[in-house]
């Protein structure tokens, strides 16, 4: 049995079957772990969603920020963004399954060793407390009142953790942390509007993972979101998304087997899109 954590696809469905191909997957043997933001700005996120969904237990996924835009959108909770290629799933016959489905992903996981979440984890948090917070926002997203939810998700305020917090204020921080910070502050304030590289970071912030005292640094973190930033392997930290969906390979990393190897896969995706969020 093969462990793999793969980075962003954003809907390129052709690049990730031979992403497949490449690390010759077998769904009764292997396991693939998606690092959210499984569609949009690609050419084809209904395949990547029907593909996903049909692999039942061997593709394990978690929630980034453009899943969670796509179910936003199908409620009109948000509106459609110049960039966004999403109207193949809103048109789809089978869009309620696949939504449904797709709401049912958890926020983070912790398999095998290792956090899985899409963006990352604010410095206060520790592994336990994360998942502990991630529950919170899963338990919304597949209850009765998710569409409520949804339409009260988007913001950049409150841009700091407190325990204090409630509501929607306290799902709205989980929520920006888990799949949309780059940058913060020692304090835990989250810097929204960046998207460059670590050097590129707002005076007083600089990349999460490179905080002081970080409680979560004795964990081994899987995350994607960040394509300026790339592939990178630190000790306790894995970032995989390699800019597919702008030019770049799309990336999966075999977790260590037996013999304590890991081994990098690349393919080439041939989709360019604009850069953005």
């Amino acid at each position: 049995m093969a462990l793999y954590l793969i980075g962003d696809v954003q809907g390129c469905d052709a690049a990730l079957g031979r992403l497949f191909d490449r690390i010759d997957f077998s769904p009764s043997r292997d396991c693939a772990y998606l690092l959210g933001d499984m569609v949009n700005r690609g050419p084809a996120s209904l395949a990547v969603l029907r593909r996903l969904q049909a692999m039942g237990d061997s593709a394990q996924c978690i929630l980034g920020n453009h899943d969670l835009s796509l179910l936003a959108l199908s409620q009109g909770a948000r509106r459609a963004h110049r960039l966004d290629t999403l109207d193949d799933i809103l048109n789809a016959p089978d869009r309620g399954v696949l939504l449904d489905w797709l709401r049912t992903q958890p926020m983070a996981r912790f398999e095998h060793g290792v956090l899985m979440v899409h963006a990352g984890v604010l410095p206060s948090w520790d592994a336990e407390q994360t998942l502990a917070l991630a529950a919170e926002v899963e338990a919304e997203l597949s209850g009765p009142q998710w569409p409520e939810f949804m339409r009260n998700l988007f913001g950049a305020q409150p841009d700091a953790w407190s325990e204090g917090l409630g509501g929607f204020d306290r799902l709205r921080v989980i929520v920006n942390a888990l799949t949309r910070i780059r940058f913060c502050s020692e304090d835990g304030r989250m810097d929204m509007k960046r998207t460059g590289g670590p050097s590129d970071a707002p005076p007083g912030y600089r990349p999460w993972f490179e905080m002081p005292e970080r409680r979560s640094s004795e964990t081994c973190i899987a995350f994607g979101h960040w394509s300026t930033l790339g592939v990178m392997r630190r000790t306790n930290l894995m970032s995989l998304d390699s800019g597919c969906v702008w030019g770049g390979p799309l990336s999966a990393l075999r977790l260590a087997s037996a013999d304590g190897h890991e081994e990098l896969f690349q393919v080439p995706c041939g989709q360019k899109q604009t850069p953005g969020e």
